[in-house]
């Protein structure tokens, strides 16, 4: 009877087999360290010495700097050093031992923030009336063409019309006639319409 019993089942398991074993999922491989972002070599800016004409581009290129690597800088105060340490000659080397003199006196860095810092700048170094500035130029003839290609004139033209404030279209294009060679003045005036 247990062998008979035994059949039996044996001939069960064969007419009704069980659902092959389900798989378990794969495991998916740890995850390897994700690719660092590599970022650019970044240049440092050049040495400043004060010169107002240069300190526009000095401090766009110091505000870019911070800009694109501010894992660099631990905190505020350490992108105002930075930014010192290219402090190397002239006026502003004088300027930076001033704020640092009156640090060791006061025990107090007197430029708390980037804000600061950018707000100092533009009292010491950038031009005392540049708007005025460029305006003479404009009224002038300094700005004109002369020996420049004109790609060259018409980027300076660009740059001063806009530091200047000019938006009339008219008065832009007589001044820019104004400031080109004679040669090419007179084949402007000479072209067809459209």
């Amino acid at each position: 009877m247990a062998l008979t019993a035994q059949l039996q089942q044996l001939t069960q398991l064969m007419a009704n087999p069980s659902p092959p074993p389900v798989p378990s999922p794969l495991v998916s491989p740890p995850p390897t360290l994700t690719a660092r972002r590599t970022c650019p070599k970044l240049s440092c800016p050049l040495d400043f010495g004060g010169e107002r004409h240069n300190s526009h581009a000095f401090l766009n290129f110091c505000s870019l700097y911070i800009c694109l690597a501010p894992e660099q800088f631990h905190d505020k105060e350490e992108r105002i050093l930075w930014a010192l340490t290219f402090f190397k000659s002239g006026h502003a080397a004088k300027w930076s031992k001033n704020v640092f003199c009156q640090e060791a006196d006061t025990g107090v860095f007197s430029i708390r923030t980037w804000r600061d810092f950018e707000q100092q700048f533009w009292v010491y170094f950038f031009p005392v009336n540049a708007e005025v500035d460029v305006i003479n130029a404009l009224e002038g003839t300094s700005y004109h063409q002369g020996g420049q290609t004109v790609d060259n004139y018409l980027d300076n033209f660009q740059a001063l019309v806009s530091n200047a404030g000019y938006m009339d279209p008219r008065t832009l294009v007589v001044k820019f006639q104004r400031g080109l060679r004679l040669g090419i003045q007179n084949q402007i005036a000479t072209m067809p319409y459209g």
